[in-house]
């Protein structure tokens, strides 16, 4: 309580200097030493930016996160960078958690770098309390580097929600197999448990970075029934960019993600499979809730910046796919939103922004320098004002066989896949869900030819191998997740045994 009101007197007496400043909250600005606000982060797994009522999707209940959205600043189009592997959701966490480009990562599946500083990591050499729950996904050093506290931490990438493996907080950084526990609780429960305990126990002294990784809606969809009930599939609308197969092939057609329903997709089975989505993120939602009532409730909201967001979205039966193993928005474009002190409260923002803009946006926030090794921009700028920008494109990739450039109105994807080119284009302006091909045009050859440049430009900037002007682009050519698993002379069937 003495914390909160000394960050309120201090905020008062500098509130000149935000520009942003909503009336209700201090400032982050002023705030110094152990008078740092706390920082939450909520991460969602697989969750698309189209999945919110109260940015657009009638259909979905989040009313917590639509609170988010009243009291926050929503990034609407916020992406991730893509993937050298099906497992999509590794570099996206590892690019969250440390501002780097994907191709600075770690090539082992875009995993943390040995000597790359996490935010965690910093803030707790910056006195924070650091803790964490959930899905970590990456290695276990990292993670020791990054938190002094956690409770029913994943260390794994996928799970059946109701056997998740967890551990408890080791110290020692090693967490041995003989450690790993399960509890009879739907993943969701288990995390906000964890997070409502740590609340409870806080003691206020020095600030906190927390952060809840939830493992929903990921795969296996199983939301528990009270959840499943509030969606009817046969009234289930189908997104308008449905189709029954994808009409090319992009070189990821038959992974894991591909193969939990049938080929080619049949109206019913999509319908059903968005049900269970929407059902897991209405019961994220809920767990959500939970956590910011006990925030508030012990009085530590209003000096909490939350973050809430995703490590990357899914088709779901948009352009005949399933999974999150493309580039097409609905795979690479994530929820954002930021609340908390010195944030306007229900303001949106189109500029162009990614996953790693998260780290030097809280350094910023809070007043510490953030290391060189931070690829990301703060978004600090945009926070003040929603008509700012911090870049004009985003890059995007998936493995060696998939490159593409996004700027505002436009967006060109490159294929290679086993020797054959393919190139996409779209004017997002005039056809956002990507379904109309510009690029056989004559009309649209020098838009391709700009959007190449700059797209060269960008696989520059950010350390890629690929070279555009070579016919095999300069790089060893990925093994689709088919061909990978024929060598190793396993199945292609996934029967969904987790």
């Amino acid at each position: 309580m003495i914390r909160n009101l000394k960050i309120l007197v201090i905020s008062i007496l500098s509130i000149s200097n935000f520009s942003c400043l909503s009336e209700n909250r201090p400032t982050a600005d002023a705030i110094a030493n152990n008078n740092r606000p706390n920082i939450l982060i909520l991460l969602t797994d697989d969750q698309s930016f189209n999945t919110i009522n109260a940015l657009g999707n009638k259909e979905i209940s989040t009313p917590n996160i639509d609170k988010l959205v009243s009291n926050g600043f929503t990034f609407t189009h916020a992406y991730i960078m893509g993937s050298f592997s099906g497992a999509v959701c590794m570099p996206s966490r590892a690019m969250l958690m440390t501002g780097q480009y994907l191709q600075k990562l770690d090539k082992v599946q875009g995993a943390i770098g040995e000597n790359i500083k996490t935010i965690p990591q910093l803030l707790k050499e910056s006195g924070y309390t650091t803790f964490f729950t959930g899905k970590w996904h990456n290695r276990k050093a990292s993670f020791f580097k990054s938190f002094t506290n956690g409770e029913n931490i994943f260390m794994g990438g996928m799970s059946n929600h109701l056997k998740v493996p967890l551990y408890n907080f080791d110290p020692s950084g090693i967490y041995p197999d003989k450690n790993k526990f399960f509890k009879d609780k739907f993943s969701s429960v288990l995390f906000k448990e964890a997070a409502v305990n740590f609340l409870r126990q806080y003691d206020g002294i020095k600030p906190f970075f927390a952060c809840v990784s939830f493992t929903s809606p990921h795969d296996p969809r199983m939301a528990p029934d009270d959840y499943q009930k509030k969606y009817n599939t046969e009234a289930i609308s189908l997104p308008k960019n449905f189709m029954s197969k994808h009409n090319f092939n992009n070189g990821e057609l038959i992974i894991r993600d591909e193969n939990l329903l049938p080929f080619p997709r049949t109206k019913s089975d999509v319908k059903g499979e968005i049900a269970s989505y929407y059902a897991m993120i209405s019961e994220v939602d809920f767990n959500i809730g939970e956590i910011l009532n006990e925030l508030k409730k012990n009085k530590f909201y209003d000096d909490t910046i939350i973050i809430f967001t995703s490590d990357n979205g899914l088709a779901v039966g948009q352009h005949g796919l399933l999974g999150k193993q493309n580039i097409y928005d609905h795979s690479v474009r994530v929820p954002m939103i930021i609340s908390g002190p010195g944030i306007k409260n229900g303001v949106f923002s189109e500029s162009l922004v990614y996953l790693n803009d998260i780290f030097p946006t809280i350094t910023d926030l809070i007043g510490i320098e953030k290391p060189k090794t931070v690829d990301g921009k703060s978004l600090l700028p945009i926070l003040k004002n929603p008509n700012n920008s911090v870049r004009n494109s985003v890059f995007l990739m998936y493995k060696n066989f998939q490159r593409g450039i996004r700027t505002k109105d436009w967006k060109l994807i490159n294929y290679l896949v086993e020797g054959k080119k393919t190139t996409q284009l779209f004017h997002l302006k005039s056809d956002p869900l990507e379904t109309n091909n510009l690029a056989q045009e004559f009309k649209y050859k020098e838009k391709i030819n700009e959007m190449n440049g700059l797209l060269q430009k960008w696989i520059n900037i950010s350390g890629d191998k690929v070279d555009l002007s070579k016919e095999d682009w300069g790089v060893p050519a990925s093994k689709s997740w088919e061909t990978k698993r024929r060598e190793q002379g396993l199945s292609l069937d996934f029967k969904g045994n987790y």
